[in-house]
């Protein structure tokens, strides 16, 4: 099978993985088709799966007209990625529909009598116009997470972050040095008001000027704030209490901190570890349960990235709402619950704990915050700590903590969704 034939064949295996057996993109990276792909074409089936499930409702409505029932589901998936391909990537008709007849006749026998099928309908949907499938609605979500969302933020603000997410996200770095100008110069990216640098597309990071050097990291705009709010000082023991997988530990040891990088998983912190020795940054690693870890002394500060239902991250992984349900998030609240009772613990007397989740439900931000005021009386919010550069007024809200959202910063590409929030222990 020729090359970019095995990418749309992989991509299309991935999508049927996602939709019908609900496995993640992440889960089936390094098996079934995608094994046997080059670098170049592992990318390509990886964007062309990514794409796809962004506008899955969307192609399910142009291919409507022309199919009287659902096909199996894999010549399902191969459809509606050869329609995202043709409408959307502005792929040639031609090419996108021989290689998914291509695909069909050689995928096993159960699709080879689907190919007459797949060669008929790809070639009517290609005289779709292009401009037609950008209007139609975005992806859907899911209702046990959209009703959340229309309680929580409203209709206007659901249906903004669902477009949001059709929009993909773009790639952010986060420069060692703090200079977002100077690294945006050399990299021909765009310095955001925040401090992070946003690229053009998505290169190869190892070709990238001072990618070796460790000169910069991956980070979106979003979750660097949450080590910018603890506002770490040179000579401080702090603590990252969930630190795979280990952008915000960077930033702390920049900073001059005395940093413990704790994690429960010894794959995630292997992986801090490298990032840690190519940025030329030092921090004690850990594997260990939070709940169970004891260490010899408290902490000035506490950076807390708990453990969530990563809702705020869709636009980068739109495989999650097909994956995941509301069955878990019980489970989610109570880990939250105890991990911030763990960091109070840990924390000295007028030390300082971020809270912060790339989720956008409430009962892991907003709640979660007013709950563990509730619970210890020596916490105290400082809504002050939230006064960073380039965060609009809108986004604090009325208990003091910052609401981060996808359909934020719509000029500028997004950002991923957060609740960030600094609380203080009395002294």
């Amino acid at each position: 099978m020729e090359s970019g034939t095995g990418a749309r064949m992989a991509a299309a295996l991935m999508v049927e993985g996602v939709v019908a057996r609900r496995l993640s993109l992440a889960d089936q990276s390094g098996e079934g088709a995608m094994a046997g792909l080059s670098p170049a074409d592992r990318a390509r089936a990886q964007r062309l799966a990514l794409a796809t499930l962004r506008r899955l409702d969307a192609a399910d409505l142009i291919l409507k007209s022309f199919l009287r029932k659902e096909p199996p589901a894999f010549i399902h998936a191969l459809l509606r990625l050869a329609v995202t391909e043709m409408l959307a990537e502005g792929a040639p008709a031609h090419a996108v529909v021989h290689d998914a007849v291509t695909i069909a006749r050689g995928a096993g026998q159960r699709t080879e009598a689907f190919a007459g099928l797949v060669n008929a309908v790809l070639r009517r949907a290609a005289e779709t116009d292009p401009a037609r499938f950008a209007a139609l609605p975005p992806q859907a979500l899911p209702g046990w997470l959209r009703g959340r969302l229309m309680s929580a933020w409203g209709k206007a603000a659901t249906l903004a972050i669902e477009a949001a997410h059709v929009r993909g996200a773009a790639l952010d770095l986060t420069p060692r040095d703090g200079d977002a100008e100077g690294l945006a110069a050399r990299l021909g990216g765009a310095a955001l008001p925040t401090g992070s640098v946003r690229l053009a597309g998505f290169p190869p990071l190892a070709e990238l000027p001072g990618y070796a050097e460790g000169d910069w990291w991956v980070q979106d705009a979003a979750a660097a704030l949450a080590a910018r709010a603890l506002a770490p000082r040179p000579g401080e023991r702090v603590l990252d209490l969930c630190a795979a997988p280990g952008g915000k530990t960077l930033q702390l040891a920049a900073a001059g901190a005395d940093v413990t990088a704790l994690d429960i998983s010894a794959q995630r912190m292997a992986r801090v570890g490298e990032n840690l020795k190519r940025c030329r940054l030092s921090a004690r690693t850990i594997v260990a349960d939070a709940l169970d870890w004891q260490p010899d002394h408290p902490f000035d500060a506490i950076l807390l990235d708990a453990p969530c239902s990563a809702t705020g991250t869709i636009r980068r992984h739109p495989d999650l709402p097909f994956v995941r349900d509301a069955g878990g998030l019980k489970d989610i609240f109570a880990l939250q619950s105890a991990l911030i009772d763990r960091a109070v613990a840990l924390l000295r007397p007028g030390g300082r704990l971020v809270y912060a989740t790339c989720s956008l439900l409430p009962e892991e931000g907003e709640r979660q915050m007013g709950a563990a005021l509730t619970r210890h009386e020596v916490l105290e919010a400082d809504p002050a700590a939230m006064s960073l550069p380039g965060l609009e007024p809108g986004w604090i809200g009325a208990e003091g903590g910052l609401r981060l959202r996808p359909d934020h910063w719509p000029d500028r590409g997004g950002m991923d969704g957060f609740f960030i929030a600094v609380l203080r222990r009395r002294a």
